[in-house]
């Protein structure tokens, strides 16, 4: 591994699906309040990138550093490093039985043990933060898809993690809530949050991303700045996706 320590560091990541290879070889260095955009085709193995990130998902080969150290090594217990990486996934997730409040600070109690007076002002502190602090007592079939997107990113940042992931998180949504999810996300990297964000939003990616990469069968093909991303893509690969998409 480089001398310089970055935050996050993915060296040679593969992994495999039984025959197929999803994630292949991927290199890539996050540093603290940096925010990458991974853009690609559906299957290009963005979201199974995040998941290894987490330790959701096994990898095959590589390693992943988080300051330093390297939790990807075998039979690494991986519940101290989830509580480090936060993640929000395309579907809310939310537990349909429990309010608002009560989605927010079910783990930071159990698994943090925080006491429920001060897990309780956190959730307000940040519902307010994110206009939703009038929902706290109501239940997920109450809010909006945006609203209740928000709440799922509220509920992963009251785990007080230090990165957070988010894979496509407004694709489940209609277009007009999209803006209020992704005005949350540019707050967070505001506030100097490492933030790894799969998207097919190229509009956001171009004005809040630090830098952009494009990931095509398994593979980062091309890292850049959002200004040579989309405007002078050095892949032809890269050029034939953005031409579609844009």
């Amino acid at each position: 591994m480089q001398n310089t320590v970055h935050k996050l560091v993915l060296e040679d990541l593969t992994c495999r699906f039984d025959d197929l290879t999803v994630c292949d070889g991927i290199n890539l260095s996050v540093d603290a309040g940096e925010m990458i955009c991974l853009i690609g085709a559906s299957g290009s193995g963005k979201s199974t990138l995040l998941r290894c990130i987490n330790l959701l998902e096994p990898i095959d080969s590589g390693h992943i550093w988080l300051d330093g150290e390297d939790i990807s090594i075998p039979g690494l217990d991986p519940k101290p490093y989830r509580k480090r990486i936060g993640i929000v996934f395309q579907s809310f997730n939310l537990f349909p039985h429990m309010s608002v409040m009560q989605n927010i600070c079910l783990a930071p109690k159990r698994v943090l043990g925080i006491a429920a007076s001060e897990t309780e002002a956190m959730a307000i502190e940040l519902l307010a933060q994110f206009g939703l602090k009038d929902k706290a007592r109501e239940y997920p079939d109450r809010l909006s898809g945006g609203q209740q997107q928000r709440v799922a990113i509220v509920r992963a940042l009251a785990m007080q993690p230090e990165i957070m992931l988010l894979d496509e998180i407004t694709s489940a949504l209609d277009p007009e809530l999209v803006g209020e999810v992704l005005a949350v996300v540019k707050a967070l990297k505001d506030q100097n949050m490492t933030i790894v964000l799969a998207t097919h939003e190229m509009a956001f990616a171009r004005e809040v991303a630090d830098r952009v990469c494009f990931l095509d069968g398994g593979k980062i093909l091309e890292t850049a700045s959002p200004e040579e991303m989309f405007s002078n893509p050095r892949e032809t690969r890269t050029r034939e996706f953005l031409h579609r998409i844009l």
